[in-house]
């Protein structure tokens, strides 16, 4: 690509020095936070109007299940007619759906109105994350920046998971049950217009023309279906780390030290991308993934066997360290496994992915703290990540680059996206090409 990076190092010096990338970090970085906010936003406004967390809890899921179902659905369009055409609409779409939602709850509505406007609430959320990775894989093109670039997102979306919900939080103990989710459709509608203001920094759309293939869609391509599973395990270990964090401190009388035990979980994993991104990388994606995650299985069993507070932090570090390279390598492969004319829609693939196994980890991880005890709901993410990584290991060979089924467009964008079959022994090289 005319616009990709020919620097051969790595590192973030370089990235953050790729032309026009301040140009959509930064207002993509405003327009990201409020994702971490909505969440945490609705539950607190809620519970404070109906004075049942069930209630909270059931309007929470279901806006975040219609923004992982949906979301893919945004990530194709996004490719098909260009960002900016996405986002506008999307940012407005979802303004409204909250404001509907602040109104009704603070009228005290009926759940089934609350639920109602949730789903447009969610599926309308602007999916900023996976357009900023879109931006950054046409920016760099095949450059041995990639993997660094895909380290920085994954640091940024966490950063954004810690700050957003103690914002949130705290407007909504210290202000106004409603001010975190007014707070969430201020920062949407101004980072998000902002963002789609940077025109010359967002991918190029991919029309089809006459005697084109028929656009096909990301979920075709096999290595994506497969990394999709493993984004699921990775959603596992965030729920059921959240619920059984809580259950497990609850249980012991220290309801306190959740954000603390949580924090260390986090702060492994932003640690851990930093350093991913620092690192020049020998080997390649597929082979670091297959690796970072069999690390995490393991990392993930002894949880449930934990009863020492110090020695459950210990552990909870470890496993963030291990999600941290799986999950940035699972989004370095993409630019490899798909045509640009599909890369936003697999991008939001995996982050619907990781959402819905967050969701149901929450769910199963409840549960089983409610029946058996606490220390049962650590089982989830042990459970998540052992099926995912059995078939990782089981589609592997879906993980190589190869020619792509995915029509990209045009001849000319056919062409340029075409990745030729690679053996395991060219895929060293291929990482640093």
């Amino acid at each position: 690509m005319a616009s990709a990076v020919k620097d051969s190092r790595s590192g973030y010096g370089p990235l953050l020095r790729t032309p026009g990338a301040w140009t959509f970090l930064l207002p993509g970085f405003l327009a990201r936070q409020p994702f971490a906010m909505l969440t945490i936003g609705i539950v607190l406004l809620v519970q404070s109007t109906t004075g049942s967390y069930g209630t909270a809890g059931a309007v929470s899921a279901t806006t975040g299940v219609a923004m992982a179902l949906f979301a893919p659905q945004s990530g194709k369009l996004a490719d098909r007619f260009g960002q900016r055409a996405v986002l506008i609409p999307g940012v407005l779409a979802h303004v409204a759906g909250v404001t509907a939602l602040i109104i009704l709850a603070l009228a005290h509505a009926p759940l089934w109105a609350l639920l109602a406007v949730a789903v447009p609430t969610g599926a309308s959320t602007p999916q900023v994350g996976p357009m900023v990775r879109a931006r950054w894989a046409a920016r760099l093109g095949g450059s041995p920046l990639m993997p660094t670039a895909a380290a920085f997102e994954s640091v940024t979306d966490e950063f954004t998971f810690v700050v957003g919900p103690v914002l949130a939080t705290a407007l909504c103990t210290g202000i106004h049950p409603a001010a975190g989710l007014v707070a969430e459709a201020a920062l949407t509608l101004a980072g998000g217009l902002l963002f789609a203001a940077q025109r010359r920094s967002q991918p190029p759309v991919h029309r089809s023309q006459a005697g084109d293939r028929p656009r096909v869609s990301a979920l075709s391509v096999p290595g994506v279906r497969v990394l999709i599973v493993a984004f699921l395990g990775i959603g596992a270990v965030f729920g059921g780390m959240q619920v059984s964090l809580t259950a497990f401190t609850q249980h012991i009388g220290q309801p306190g030290i959740n954000g603390v035990l949580y924090g260390i979980f986090a702060g492994g994993n932003m640690l851990a991308g930093i350093a991913c991104g620092a690192i020049a990388w020998k080997v390649g994606p597929r082979r670091r993934l297959l690796v970072a995650y069999g690390l995490l299985a393991l990392a993930t069993t002894p949880l449930w066997a934990v009863t020492a507070v110090p020695l459950l932090g210990a552990v909870g570090l470890v496993v963030g360290l291990c999600i941290a390279p799986a999950l940035i390598t699972g989004y370095t492969l993409v630019e490899s496994l798909v045509p640009a004319a599909a890369r936003t829609e697999a991008f939001t693939w995996l982050t619907g992915a990781v959402a819905l196994g967050q969701a149901a980890a929450a769910t199963s991880s409840g549960q089983l703290a409610d029946r058996f005890g606490p220390s049962m709901g650590f089982l989830v993410p042990l459970a998540g990540t052992a099926l995912a990584l059995t078939v990782l290991l089981a589609l592997r060979a879906h993980l190589l680059p190869r020619s792509s089924t995915v029509a990209a467009g045009g001849p000319a964008d056919g062409a340029e996206d075409r990745v030729p079959a690679v053996s395991e022994d060219r895929e060293r090289e291929l990482a640093r090409a």
